[in-house]
């Protein structure tokens, strides 16, 4: 049911190559085997989320931080059996080892159930939808659509972001509009809908948090906020737990990201000395996505009417002694289609 060596590492290699492993596999998860290539872990990315928590980077080994007792089957398993552990054990995959603990087999979550996803845990928190911007990065296609309607597919962007939420009991959405507000609000007006939507128009554009002041009587939960021009491939209630469980005010939704620079980059001292050249350098970024899970304690540190972003009422919380919290995900899970090449690069992972 699989190609089994690419979900397969070495128990010495870096959790960098682990995470690159993962995002090709596009599975979350891979085993780890020791060198004599027995079954030693499971690595999931939910292990390298919790590592970056804890220690704020990715260095360090794929045995330092995999599950050293994986759950796994023997060869005259049963497809009754493999359903039952995947349900209760809530995991991606088994594997089918032989009597040398050797992975001939894995079986994915997808292949067993014959079906795309895993049904989620729903937590029914509304959703803001920052729909009020000029699209200045999608020019000259924003002139003369609004961003929001951007087609994937046979939807609008803003509508497949919905979809997206919907999977977790999601139903109430707000929108907030400003740039060819007319517009977007009749788009929906012909669109038949499953979906509860308000409309928070702006007189003046209000920045990318300014807007929220206006939901102050509407929302008295914990509620999500996204940029109309990403989608967040991830586990919505693994973010809402995560929130609550460390008691922050707000987290944000960062995308661990890694950049090669192709050329030697030169250091230099005082008057110009070369100091030394490091040779295709190599950094590693968690980056903010542009999703975020706020309390509606934020509502009253927001001044009304003013441009105001979410930067600056992240330094406000900051100040008051309110703890933020950010969620890492993989480079993967985040789709940016805020920029030609972004949109073009990104449009068969939703298709």
């Amino acid at each position: 049911m699989s190609n089994v060596s690419q979900y397969l590492i070495q128990r010495n290699e870096s959790i960098k190559k682990a995470i690159k492993l993962i995002d090709k596999g596009a599975r979350k998860i891979i085993f780890v085997v020791d060198i004599k290539n027995k079954l030693y872990g499971a690595l999931t990315d939910g292990n390298i989320r919790r590592w970056i928590i804890k220690t704020g980077g990715i260095e360090g080994k794929v045995e330092d931080i995999c599950n050293k007792n994986p759950i796994f089957v023997n060869k005259d398993y049963s497809i009754k059996q493999v359903k039952e552990i995947l349900l209760s054990k809530k995991i991606e995959a088994v594997p089918v080892v032989d009597k040398e603990r050797k992975i001939k087999k894995i079986l994915f979550w997808s292949d067993i159930f014959q079906k795309k996803e895993k049904e989620y845990e729903q937590i029914n928190l509304p959703v803001v939808i920052m729909a009020g911007g000029k699209g200045a990065r999608l020019d000259p296609f924003t002139r003369i659509l609004p961003k929001p309607l951007i087609p994937i597919d046979n939807k609008a962007i803003i509508e497949v972001i919905m979809d997206e939420y919907a999977k977790f009991g999601i139903k109430k959405f707000y929108i907030t509009i400003n740039h060819k507000a007319k517009i977007i609000k009749a788009y929906f007006e012909e669109q038949k809908s499953d979906y509860s939507l308000e409309f928070i128009e702006e007189d003046t554009p209000l920045g990318t948090a300014g807007a929220l002041k206006l939901l102050e009587n509407k929302v008295n939960t914990s509620f999500f906020v996204s940029n109309c021009d990403i989608i967040i491939k991830e586990d919505y209630s693994k973010i809402y737990d995560f929130h609550k469980e460390n008691d922050y005010i707000l987290t944000l939704v960062g995308s661990m990201q890694h950049h090669m620079i192709p050329y030697g980059v030169c250091e230099i001292e005082k008057g110009g000395t070369l100091k030394k050249i490091n040779e295709k350098p190599e950094y590693d970024f968690l980056v903010n996505t542009g999703m975020y899970l706020l309390n509606p304690e934020v509502f009253r540190f927001i001044p009304n009417n003013k441009f105001y972003n979410i930067t600056d009422l992240i330094s406000v919380l900051k100040k008051n002694n309110y703890e933020v919290g950010v969620y890492p995900v993989s480079e993967k899970s985040w789709i940016d289609i805020g920029q030609w090449e972004k949109y073009k690069s990104n449009l068969n992972k939703l298709l």
